[in-house]
């Protein structure tokens, strides 16, 4: 195992913080936006702060989608961070439709403005949540989320959830108010988190750590 991992930069995202995190769980962070390299990665980590149609921008405006699509299937480690996780469905709804990269099928909709008391909340949703497996998962072993225990608390921020149509591909889910949101993904060796583990302090170094062990 290897502990260089590439950090995708393509202008958007907390890049300093998470280099920083990953550098803290000993990992040797590559931050770049050359394609050969991504493509010769051993792992990559695909941050994102915003919205998903400017971050798909981006993507686009630097030739990336088509490097990160074949790391993707490649069967190596991939984790994508907020935006970053939200690009792997299909359709992402902020600001009108954008065409996302399709790894998973769903679409990444507006969090209710209500509570599931009908009473209007606060969005984003930002802060602490904690986070738990779904009803559709026994357990997070042989995930980036092996090693925390459910109901560990995450920092959240972010108007938008992931929807998944399979309920093989949700990987832990948080309570708004009495919605639910989707805190992480999973296809294959593909995880993708909602909450930014940069900022979860023990637990989001954790899932780092666990992420960087994967082979």
């Amino acid at each position: 195992m290897t502990n260089d991992v590439i950090l995708v930069d393509y202008g958007v995202g907390n890049l300093l913080s998470v280099a920083r995190a990953l550098e803290a769980c000993g990992a040797n962070v590559v931050l770049t936006d050359n394609r050969s390299k991504i493509a010769a990665a051993d792992r990559i980590v695909l941050p994102g702060v915003g919205a998903i149609g400017d971050c798909l921008n981006e993507l686009r405006r630097r030739d990336l989608i088509e490097p990160v699509l074949e790391f993707a299937h490649s069967g190596r480690p991939m984790l994508g961070i907020c935006v970053g996780m939200q690009v792997l469905l299909e359709v992402g709804e902020e600001f009108g439709e954008h065409t996302a990269f399709g790894l998973i099928k769903g679409r990444v909709k507006a969090i209710p403005a209500t509570t599931s008391q009908g009473e209007r909340h606060k969005i984003p949703h930002i802060g602490w949540t904690s986070i738990a497996p779904p009803q559709s998962r026994e357990s997070w072993k042989g995930t980036v989320l092996e090693k925390i225990e459910p109901g560990s608390t995450c920092y959240f921020v972010h108007s938008y959830t992931a929807v998944c149509d399979d309920p093989d591909n949700l990987l832990a889910v948080s309570d708004y108010n009495g919605r639910q949101v989707t805190a992480a993904v999973q296809t294959g060796r593909v995880f993708g988190v909602q909450f930014h583990p940069e900022k979860s302090g023990k637990t989001g170094l954790q899932i780092i750590s666990t992420f960087l062990e994967m082979s």
